[in-house]
């Protein structure tokens, strides 16, 4: 699959884009599981289809763009509030990234780790939480498209979580997926767009132990296949100490982006399931 991966990689981005969209489409007519999920999650958040709409081609493009991502040139990128991290890393006490499944949350830690993650730029380094998929080969695929100078990887265990925490101890960073259901006994039933949703409690915890600065990050997907603007702000306000309370300010934040562009937003994601039992 790497060779076949690496071969797609040379195409220009609007050429993985343009085919993404038309894939994209394609799945949402042909699936109705999907669809049925796709237009209930979007429902749940009150969108109407002119916001909607514009989401079917994109999860395709994000699905099509993973060849360029992980085996081709960079990608251009702008930025939108780089100074903020600046500033939480002349902090010295970590960094988390929040990043939900909006525009392509692939290529926030990669042009993080390009710009940020170089010790000869004073920088510091990115290790992204990310669930191991449970195939063999996709994830020797992934674990080889990932790794790069200045960005590791942890997995969602109870040692991945440990892993993190070493890493903001060091004043490093780590990015989290907040609106990913995690595994049974890592997150709380909390309000998601008005519905109960397992989330994880991770960030409020990570900023408890460690007393890291907190910011979101997403990465919004140009048009024509121009590359991407990373938009970078810190949290709405402090997270409270309470696990619960902490993992609904962290849902209304990624709510609050989502409504900034949900034509971006994965709504096929299954943010309502219940959890798996084996972390």
């Amino acid at each position: 699959m790497i060779p076949l991966f690496r071969f797609f990689s040379c195409f220009p981005l609007w050429v993985a884009h343009a085919v993404g969209w038309v894939c994209g489409w394609g799945v949402f007519a042909a699936s109705g599981v999907y669809r049925r999920r796709f237009l209930a999650n979007a429902r749940q958040a009150g969108m109407a289809w002119r916001q909607w709409r514009g989401a079917v081609g994109a999860a395709g493009q994000l699905v099509a763009e993973l060849p360029r991502l992980w085996f081709g040139r960079p990608v251009a990128v702008q930025w939108d509030g780089a100074e903020h991290i600046d500033a939480a890393l002349a902090h010295g006490r970590g960094v988390v990234f929040l990043t939900p499944h909006l525009g392509c949350f692939e290529v926030t830690a990669q042009a993080y780790a390009r710009r940020f993650g170089q010790p000869d730029k004073l920088g510091q380094p990115m290790t992204v939480l990310y669930r191991p998929p449970r195939k063999a080969w996709l994830n020797a695929l992934v674990t080889t498209a990932r790794s790069r100078p200045g960005l590791a990887t942890a997995p969602t265990t109870l040692a991945g979580v440990k892993q993190l925490i070493q890493a903001l101890k060091q004043g490093q960073c780590v990015g989290l997926l907040p609106d990913q259901v995690p595994p049974m006994g890592l997150g709380l039933w909390v309000p998601f767009f008005g519905r109960e949703a397992y989330t994880m409690t991770l960030s409020t915890r990570l900023a408890q132990q460690t007393g890291a600065t907190i910011l979101i990050a997403w990465g919004e997907r140009l048009a024509w296949g121009s590359g991407y603007r990373i938009h970078v702000e810190p949290l709405p306000q402090a997270l409270p100490a309470d696990a619960a309370q902490g993992a609904a300010a962290v849902n209304r934040a990624m709510e609050g982006l989502v409504r900034l562009c949900p034509q971006q937003y994965l709504w096929g994601y299954a943010r309502y399931k219940s959890p798996r039992q084996d972390p």
